[in-house]
């Protein structure tokens, strides 16, 4: 069984930093990928940030030169660092892993609990 524990979540002045963690169990290459996704009140949940089992990595737009997804294979953990925040960052942010079962061709997502990051203007 996968399980995915978030940390790290708070309350911050715009313009501030938070650094956003995920401890994973098993070794974590061994996921397909693992990302940070989000969900504002009354909005979708929405992608963030991605970090591939070879180490690429992909951004939402709004998010690009302000965040940076991390990991620590060693620690079987993925970072989120967050930069320059903003209002509009204010949401519940969800550890998201894919593993891919080979004996039955599917892929499966895996979600954290959540934190709750606040920007406060």
């Amino acid at each position: 069984q996968v399980q995915l524990v978030e940390s790290g979540g708070g309350l911050v002045q715009a313009g501030g930093s938070l650094r956003l963690s995920c401890a994973a169990s098993g070794s974590i290459v061994s996921y397909v990928g693992m990302g940070w996704y989000r969900q504002a009140p009354g909005k979708q949940r929405e992608l963030v940030a991605r970090i591939g089992s070879g180490g690429s990595t992909n951004y939402a737009d709004s998010v690009k030169g302000r965040f940076t997804i991390s990991r620590d294979i060693a620690k079987n953990t993925v970072y989120l660092q967050m930069s320059s925040l903003k209002p509009d960052d204010t949401a519940v942010y969800y550890c998201n892993a894919e593993r891919y079962y080979s004996s039955s061709f599917r892929h499966i997502n895996y979600w954290g609990q959540g934190t709750q990051v606040t920007v406060s203007s």
